[in-house]
């Protein structure tokens, strides 16, 4: 289908690869120009140029910056700057460690929240107040289920995510009338690089397989169960980002879309 963003310029935090790339990937199938980020330059231009080695005709850039920090953050906003206002933002941009509680230090937490939340303040501040003035705009979260159903695991994490929550409504609260809406979009788990190599490398010694697939199968109905069965794509979190992204969501504004195969059981 026809998003209607054709024209318009999106930066996708984090998008050298994963979940980052597919929805940069897709945005630009959609016509929008796209800005990739990253922090190291071989990968983001590797990712760039497989989006321009599609043929489609839009424009592709890179902004380079470690968003934890001021200084990346201003390099980006740099970066961005010369090629032009964003009207689609995309805060995707985040790490974690699979730690339990007595490993998570008190600087683990700090960390885990300079990277998950602040980076995302930086870029709102940077970039919202031109959408503002313009009248259009889209600022995405990308966020997760661990925010309002943790676990024991990454307990860090899981608070990081929910402050990402948070803040995208109050942010919401904050835009009222202004023409740009703030969303969330909730990925559950999501068969990533990181996650297959997990997997593979877990799955084995709790009796979920030696393939992928079975491991996989096992892994949806023992540690993170879903009514689907088995883990989400990229590119279903994509296509959930470039719905929130087009005119055909103007009437949403401080929601969350699960993308999760029914893992947050709704109420």
């Amino acid at each position: 289908m026809d998003f209607r963003i054709a024209g318009k310029r999106a930066l996708v935090t984090g998008s050298t690869s994963g979940i980052g790339a597919a929805i940069a990937d897709l945005l630009a199938a959609e016509g929008a120009n796209v800005i990739i980020h990253g922090r190291d330059r071989d990968r983001a231009e590797a990712t760039a140029e497989k989006i321009r080695a599609n043929g489609r005709q839009v424009e592709v850039e890179v902004a380079l910056g470690d968003l934890s920090t001021d200084s990346g953050a201003a390099s980006v906003a740099l970066a961005v700057a010369a090629v032009g206002d964003i009207d689609i933002l995309v805060n995707n941009a985040g790490s974690t460690n699979l730690v339990p509680w007595d490993a998570a230090s008190p600087d683990l937490w700090a960390k885990s929240y300079e990277i998950n939340v602040i980076s995302a303040v930086r870029m709102i501040r940077e970039f919202v107040p031109a959408m503002r003035r313009k009248g259009w705009g889209r600022v995405i979260q990308i966020g997760g289920g661990l925010s309002i159903q943790p676990m024991a695991m990454q307990p860090q994490y899981c608070a990081a995510l929910a402050a990402r929550h948070n803040l995208s409504v109050s942010l919401a609260r904050d835009l009222k009338g202004t023409g740009v809406t703030s969303n969330v979009v909730s990925p559950g788990a999501i068969m990533v690089e990181y996650m297959r190599d997990w997997l593979l490398e877990v799955g084995p010694t709790r009796g979920w397989g030696d393939q992928i697939r079975e491991i996989e199968a096992n892994a949806a109905t023992e540690w993170i169960p879903n009514d689907i069965g088995r883990y989400g794509t990229p590119v279903e979190v994509a296509g959930a980002v470039a719905y929130l992204a087009s005119p055909l969501a103007d009437y949403i504004s401080g929601t969350v879309i699960r993308v999760d195969g029914g893992h947050v059981v709704s109420v």
